[in-house]
């Protein structure tokens, strides 16, 4: 394993990204601090509680989610796709490193990315709700696995795509809308019963129901549901990023 090419592209990557630090953050907690007000404020103030729990701290998981798994894809995405753009990835792919260290590098950049900005988003929250996190150790493992594999999905994209739109195809036009009818910002038991199989088939639902178990020992589906589905969604990325190496697909010319 080769550590010190590993450690070049992380780091890289992160400089990148704390260079870039008003888009990086303050975007986020602006975002994070409207859906409060209008979510919170305007419709919590209509609806008492969701499953034992205040409307404006039901949302907490899901805004974190939402955000985590957009900011995963982009950065990872935008990451790979810039040095293929430029040229400057088939000189990576002629060093003499494998390509797991080079999903290490930026992967893991990308993943550290969006799980320091989700953690940003959790202490906004503390300053518009009253937040007690029922199982810490699970809420870290759930936003961990989702921080990588989302990243893991966005390297993916990143050598799909084939000019800067096609970067935003899948996050706006499939992601985005999955997360928010993945139970965001309601819980599925709400839902009359047909939407509430139909939803079973969104596999957003199970992170946002895990990661919201871990805040209010609470969820749509089992835990153990939850962490399976992750794991396997995880594995499918990297079964996927194996292949693309294995046969060149985009990434030769």
């Amino acid at each position: 394993m080769n550590l010190t090419a590993i450690r070049s592209i992380y780091i890289f990557e992160m400089a990148r990204f704390f260079r870039t630090i008003s888009q990086s953050f303050l975007a986020p907690v602006l975002s994070t601090s409207l859906y409060f007000v209008v979510f919170g404020a305007a419709i919590g103030s209509r609806i008492d509680e969701v499953e034992g729990v205040s409307y404006g701290a039901f949302i907490v998981p899901g805004l974190i989610m939402l955000t985590v798994i957009t900011q995963a894809i982009s950065n990872a995405s935008f990451g790979i796709y810039f040095p293929k753009f430029i040229g400057t990835f088939f000189e990576l792919l002629a060093a003499p490193i494998s390509f797991i260290e080079i999903v290490i590098g930026y992967v893991g950049a990308a993943a550290t990315k969006s799980l320091i900005i989700g953690v940003i988003i959790l202490l906004t929250s503390f300053f518009f709700v009253d937040i007690t996190i029922a199982h810490p150790f699970a809420m870290v493992v759930f936003l961990v696995l989702t921080t990588i594999s989302f990243s893991l999905m966005g390297f993916i994209l990143g050598i799909w795509a084939g000019n800067f739109e096609q970067l935003q195809i899948v996050p706006l036009l499939v992601v985005t809308p999955l997360v928010f009818l993945g139970g965001s910002f309601y819980s599925i038991s709400m839902l009359p019963p047909i939407w509430q199989t139909i939803s079973m088939f969104n596999p957003v639902v199970y992170l946002i129901s895990g990661f919201r178990w871990a805040f209010f020992d609470t969820a749509d589906v089992p835990i153990v549901t939850s962490l399976i589905a992750i794991l396997l969604f995880t594995g499918g990325c990297l079964t996927v990023i194996w292949w693309i190496f294995r046969t060149g697909w985009r990434i030769r010319k």
